[in-house]
């Protein structure tokens, strides 16, 4: 499940996902960040896992051509986890996108806000 997390800028979007993602998930959660994009021109994203098994196959191709057609309009994206795969995340993603990319532990959710704002 993907859901929209309260941000503290008007220039960054945060969700939350647990379990596994599914193809609904992206049906709700790319339009958000279009309409981000469309106000803003570009956007920023935190990213937040909590209790978080990964996707399904669908979810995973929505995951890559969500990257894939969102690469120019994303300058930052914070990935902040609980768990150690989720850390290596942040290296796997950096091919598909043209933001900066950075992991932060669960206990560190407030310095992923600020990193975003900066």
């Amino acid at each position: 499940m993907i859901t929209p997390l309260e941000s503290p800028s008007p220039d960054v979007v945060g969700f939350q996902l647990s379990g596994k993602l599914h193809d609904e998930d992206y049906k709700t959660f790319v339009p958000l960040v279009d309409e981000h994009i469309a106000k803003n021109e570009t956007t920023r994203i935190l990213a937040q896992f909590h209790d978080f098994s990964g996707w399904d196959a669908h979810a995973l191709w929505d995951d890559i051509r969500f990257a894939t057609t969102h690469c120019t309009s994303i300058e930052k994206i914070a990935l902040v986890g609980e768990k150690q795969w989720e850390k290596y995340m942040a290296t796997v993603c950096k091919p598909f996108t043209m933001a900066k990319i950075k992991y932060f532990d669960q206990s560190e959710m407030e310095s992923a806000w600020n990193w975003l704002s900066e």
